[in-house]
């Protein structure tokens, strides 16, 4: 049954402007927060059948002028570039980056403050899994690089299951003078990474304004950027295998410092 609200997409509405969040936590976060602007969504065909979450879109499109489009399943893997997007899309302006200020003043409004950098991570599979785990340890913001990064694209919300549109991201141009900004600010920087003068992660002190500084995938954090950091914190590996995903050495770090602070 089709809903009056409901329409079909022509080909070139699918090729205007914006960008398309898909999946339906993401679609339902991205809505949850508020922080885009949503011109349309895509929705399976309306039927009374159809379940909760699918409804509940719908529903909350129709009450904010959000216009409703069904689409076959070829069309829909095209416009959201093959991702696992279950039927559902939205189209939304660009990501709500906030500015490297905005994050330095709620470090200094915070003593417990908890920052996550981003060192040219280029797998947006990793940016949203480390935004999901950032998020739920309750980190004050994020730092990423404007170049040779992923940025948080619509597969790295898909992947941070929407957390990324809760949490404040901001853009620089400089890892390095952001960080001793946040110093000045009071934060202690640990850099994830191997070396002599690595520590095992448990053995560091995060309590008080804490920075994390995870590094790209295979290259591992530059050279300047650990010159930067206060700490250097490894993960021990007894199976032998020296190598971990930077998606989950950070969650496993996030937790520790999570840990430490009760």
């Amino acid at each position: 049954m089709k809903n009056k609200h409901d329409h079909k997409m022509g080909p070139r509405e699918m090729c205007t402007g914006g960008e398309w969040i898909y999946g339906r936590n993401p679609v339902i976060e991205s809505l949850r927060a508020g922080r885009r602007t949503f011109s349309e969504i895509i929705l399976p065909p309306h039927d009374k059948g159809e379940s909760d979450d699918i409804a509940s879109l719908r529903a909350t499109a129709h009450a904010r002028g959000i216009v409703v489009r069904s689409e076959d399943r070829d069309r829909l893997d095209r416009l959201t570039r093959f991702g696992h997007h279950q039927g559902v899309a939205i189209k939304t302006t660009g990501y709500p980056y906030v500015g490297f200020e905005d994050i330095v003043a709620d470090v200094e409004a915070d003593e417990n403050a908890l920052v996550v950098v981003l060192d040219h991570l280029e797998d947006p599979q990793n940016v949203g899994s480390i935004l999901r785990t950032a998020l739920c340890a309750g980190a004050t913001g994020v730092i990423i690089p404007e170049d040779r990064s992923s940025g948080i694209t619509p597969a790295a919300v898909r992947a941070s299951a929407g957390a990324a549109e809760h949490l404040k991201v901001a853009h620089v141009v400089n890892l390095v003078r952001a960080m001793k900004d946040l110093k000045d600010a009071g934060v202690w920087f640990t850099g994830l990474d191997w070396g002599e003068d690595a520590k095992c992660y448990t053995d560091i002190d995060f309590k008080g304004r804490a920075g994390l500084v995870v590094g790209a995938e295979g290259e591992g954090i530059s050279r300047l950027v650990r010159e930067n950091c206060d700490f250097v914190a490894e993960l021990p590996m007894p199976g032998g295998f020296e190598s971990l995903n930077a998606g989950v050495a950070a969650g496993i770090t996030l937790y520790e410092i999570l840990r430490q602070r009760g």
